[in-house]
C-alpha cells in the first residue's frame, strides 16, 4: 500500500467517524527538513563545533591537504578564505 492508498483509506476512516481528517501526503515535508537541519545545528553549538559551514571547511581543508601533496597551488590568488581554515 502507497501513501497515497494509506491516505485514503485514513480519510474514508475519519469520515466515517465524524473525525478531522488526515494531512496530505507530503504536506509538511519540508517543515521536518527544516526542523531536522535546525536541530543539527543546536547539536553542534552545544558541543562546541561551528553551526554552519562545517561541510565546506571540511572540503577545502580536504582540498588543501590533496594539493599541498601534488605540489599544485592552494588558492587562487584573491581569493579570500572565508572559512577560516
Amino acid at each position: 500500500m502507497d501513501a497515497i492508498q494509506q491516505h485514503m483509506f485514513d480519510s474514508y476512516r475519519a469520515a466515517r467517524l465524524g473525525e478531522a481528517p488526515p494531512p496530505e501526503p507530503g504536506r509538511h515535508d519540508w517543515a521536518v527538513v527544516r526542523g531536522i537541519r535546525d536541530h543539527r545545528r543546536f547539536e553542534a553549538v552545544i558541543a562546541g563545533r561551528p553551526a554552519r559551514g562545517r561541510l565546506r571547511a571540511a572540503l577545502r581543508a580536504v582540498l588543501r591537504t590533496r594539493a599541498a601533496r601534488d605540489g599544485a597551488p592552494v588558492d587562487r590568488p584573491g581569493t579570500p578564505d572565508r572559512c577560516g581554515a
